[in-house]
């Protein structure tokens, strides 16, 4: 044998390590099995052997991941181990690195609720703004259950008590057993489309639900492809599974949890005679209302009415004939006031025509008198006029006008008072000068005293 084919025992446990740890199956693998040798460690490590009819494997749960085991693990429990196959150098051995310890059964199979309760909250499927609300008054109930049993005969029960005109259309399903998840998808779908051809046969809400029973009889509401139905349904779902205690993953997707199918049944139906009673309570309060409305309209009616008749051509007539009554009794009584006044002015014109007749004698003998004043007027006009003339002669030979006439010009300062003198003057002062026709604006150089 050469020497290059000897190796150490270093070396081959190093290299089936390698080969344990490049093994993606051996990485990450749960294993189902007996505990035996079952040792809790003061370190805290966790030492055990599964153990099955083929053969047996060791096993170890460091301290680190105990978080991973939520129950005390003892001997002759039946468990599903989850974690990697790896090899031990030291010793050459193999063994199971625990990282998750679950219950076989109804442990694993909350493991495998949790795992897609976990997936398809990380997906969407139980957010509030994807639910749809539930009609407040339905016509048509659709049903998705077993044909018999408590849950059926509850829901029918309710419902009619309810409301003893409600259709219930229900989908005789499979709820258990390896056959259920397809029926619940088939029954969600049909009761789905039922009014795709004839709308009049849609139903209004959907129940899917049954009653209790153990974790594995509820398994079929588990289901990820029953949830991906619930989810994707148009028609609104109350999922109803099991008691109240008991909670499944179509209770998160549906757009309504009831704890029990009687409980979906009261949320789903309105009840018909507290719905008559709030209906006569409308109906008498829409009367009031109305009879309010009427009321009013009548009194603005009335008095549109009223209006119309102060507007119209009869009522407008009858005002113009009160007006031309009275008119015309004002102007009778204006004429009677007038004639009334003549026939006084009439008297008075005699009696002043009288009183002139005896003036005018007066008057005539006064003429002479006048004649001689008006001799003496005349004479005395004339010496003022010829008095006159000489004063104008003179006021003509002192007025400004004509001395401007003769070359001269009146002078004022900025502020328009007359300049008789060079002191109230100096350089670069601003002057008027007016002359005969106008007026000039200059500016004082120098002055000069005389």
């Amino acid at each position: 044998m050469a020497a290059k084919n000897i190796y150490s025992v270093g070396q081959v446990n190093s290299y089936i390590r390698r080969m344990f740890s490049e093994d993606y199956l051996l990485r990450q693998i749960m294993v189902r099995g007996e505990v035996s040798n079952c040792k809790y460690h003061s370190s805290g490590h966790i030492y055990f052997t599964l153990k099955d009819a083929s053969g047996t494997l060791s096993c170890v749960m460091f301290a680190g991941r105990r978080r991973g085991l939520s129950f005390p693990m003892k001997e002759g429990d039946q468990v599903v181990v989850a974690g990697s196959v790896e090899v031990y150098e030291r010793s050459g051995s193999y063994q199971l690195y625990a990282e998750r310890i679950i219950r076989d059964g109804a442990g694993l199979l909350n493991e495998r609720y949790e795992l897609l309760k976990k997936k398809l909250e990380e997906m969407g499927m139980f957010a509030e703004e994807y639910k749809q609300p539930i009609p407040k008054y339905i016509r048509r109930l659709g049903v998705v259950t077993a044909p018999t049993g408590a849950a059926v005969r509850d829901i029918i029960n309710i419902a009619h008590r309810r409301n003893p005109f409600v259709e219930i259309v229900l989908y005789p399903a499979i709820v258990q057993g390896d056959e259920a998840r397809a029926s619940i998808i088939r029954g969600i779908y049909m009761l789905d489309h039922m009014g795709d051809q004839d709308p009049d046969r849609r139903v209004d809400v959907i129940i899917i639900g049954r009653g209790g029973g153990s974790l594995e009889d509820l398994w079929a509401f588990n289901e990820e492809d029953v949830a991906q139905a619930v989810f994707e349904c148009s028609t609104p779902i109350i999922s109803a599974v099991g008691h109240e205690t008991d909670t499944v993953i179509t209770d998160y997707v549906a757009d309504m949890r009831a704890p029990t199918p009687s409980a979906a049944a009261e949320l789903a139906v309105f009840e018909f005679s507290k719905f008559s009673e709030l209906l006569q309570r409308d109906r008498l309060a829409l009367t009031m209302s109305m009879q309010r409305q009427l009321s009013v309209r009548r009194q603005v009616l009335q008095g549109a009415a009223r209006q119309l008749r102060a507007m119209s051509p009869s009522s407008l007539l009858r005002e113009r004939r009160m007006r031309l009554a009275q008119l015309e009794e004002r102007l009778r009584n204006d004429m009677d006031r007038k004639i009334l006044l003549c026939r006084q002015r009439t008297d008075t014109a005699l009696s002043l025509r009288l009183r002139m007749d005896a003036c005018i004698r007066r008057w005539r003998q006064k003429t002479d008198l006048r004649r001689t004043l008006d001799e003496q007027m005349k004479r005395h006009l004339t010496s003022n006029k010829h008095r006159m003339e000489l004063l104008a002669g003179r006021l003509e030979s002192a007025s400004p006008v004509a001395r401007l006439s003769g070359g001269y010009g009146f002078i004022t300062d900025a502020r328009g008072k007359p300049l008789t003198s060079i002191t109230g003057v100096g350089s670069k002062d601003q002057v008027s000068i007016r002359l005969k026709d106008g007026k000039l604006e200059a500016e004082v150089i120098r002055t000069q005293k005389l």
